[in-house]
């Protein structure tokens, strides 16, 4: 339940990019999209930070390890074919129906998290935020990493429950049930958006 959010809270959004959208989560993408733009619309009318990640994961460290499940290129020559791809085909681009706008920041990320490597946390200190709504693809992934990491920094966190998906319900439900709770405040997106309006 959201009991609250601080008057400097940004929006950030994971991964509603069109890599992501090709993808069949959950949820249907659209409705994500959908719900998403209701809090854009809810943020920039109260003039507070809308911060859209994307992923560009292709020849990460992480991506390179040994792992049971792996779906990333992991030689040079896959890599350069991999990263000639995403470029022609825009898939590192956030989707059109989210128009990003000048004073939104746009952040890439090469993790799950949106903070390492990628000057997040100092552009948020900058504009004094102290609280996080996050919303996005992948729930138990980068919404979860990200939130991990925010957690870690002091962060408030509120968790939009109907505008965040997973590629397996499992998982999603997993990261909502057991992990959310324990670092911030879970809610729809009806309920952010009617505590940023009061």
């Amino acid at each position: 339940m959201i009991t609250a959010l601080d008057p400097k809270t940004a929006l950030v959004l994971i991964d509603l990019q069109n890599a992501i959208a090709g993808m069949q989560p959950a949820h249907p993408f659209n409705d994500i999209v959908e719900k998403s733009k209701l809090l854009i619309d809810a943020f920039r009318e109260k003039q507070l930070p809308v911060v859209f990640v994307r992923v560009s994961p292709l020849g990460a460290k992480w991506t390179l390890v040994r792992a049971d499940v792996s779906q990333l290129p992991k030689t040079e020559e896959a890599i350069r074919e991999a990263k000639a791809g995403w470029d022609a085909n825009g898939l590192s681009n956030i989707v059109s129906a989210l128009e990003v706008k000048e004073d939104d920041l746009l952040i890439t990320k090469h993790t799950w998290s949106a903070f390492p490597n990628t000057g997040l946390h100092d552009e948020l200190q900058k504009r004094g935020i102290t609280g996080i709504v996050l919303a996005g693809i992948a729930t138990s992934i980068g919404v979860e990493g990200t939130a991990r990491d925010a957690s870690v920094l002091g962060y408030n966190l509120t968790f939009v429950t109907d505008a965040m998906s997973d590629l397996t319900m499992e998982a999603h439900e997993h990261s909502l049930s057991r992990i959310f709770p324990r670092i911030g405040e879970l809610g729809t997106t009806e309920a952010v958006v009617a505590k940023i309006k009061e």
